[in-house]
């Protein structure tokens, strides 16, 4: 049976982008989601010296191997200066000196929010480009601006009915390919 592997780009315990992917990660029916908060897996800034001197930590080989064991992967991805942030740079930079191809044969669902009317999207942008070199195949893309005045905290759902019905087809077409 087809299983997703769930986490934002940010490890920030504030994370808007983690709000999404447990909004999203809520919808899907029928296929076991694990859901990661990557406030809980800090990793060092890479450096091939870091590489050489202590290797990979267990818990970059236990991410990277719960990606390959997962068909599909939600990912959302936050913006800094109209880039992913540093954190995000990092896992993958991590995670590809591991395997150069550790997202080979993964649908993925990418996602971005952002407080401002962009959405994450420059850094959605980046991110589409830069996983298909690891082997992901973008199956579909969302994103959701000005979080703060179109999703409730309290609801845990998205209020703009058009970003809704855009959100649920992105998920819909994702969930397709699985």
């Amino acid at each position: 049976m087809a299983s997703i592997l769930a986490f934002a780009g940010s490890n920030s315990s504030t994370s808007i982008n983690y709000e999404l992917v447990k909004y999203t990660a809520d919808k899907i029916k029928d296929i076991p989601v694990q859901q990661l908060n990557m406030v809980n897996f800090p990793f060092p800034m890479y450096s091939e010296d870091l590489e050489k001197e202590e290797g990979f930590s267990d818990s970059l080989v236990a991410l990277s191997d719960d990606i390959k064991k997962a068909e599909g992967l939600v990912i959302s991805v936050n913006e800094h200066n109209g880039n992913p942030s540093a954190y995000f740079k990092n896992l993958i930079d991590w995670l590809s000196r591991l395997d150069r191809s550790f997202m080979e044969g993964k649908k993925v669902l990418l996602m971005s929010t952002s407080t401002g009317r962009g959405g994450g999207g420059r850094s959605l942008s980046k991110v589409e480009a830069t996983l298909p070199v690891f082997g992901a195949e973008i199956t579909a893309t969302f994103s959701l601006p000005s979080f703060n005045h179109t999703f409730s905290r309290e609801e845990e759902e998205i209020t703009d009915n058009e970003l809704k019905e855009a959100h649920q087809k992105a998920l819909d077409e994702f969930l397709k390919t699985l």
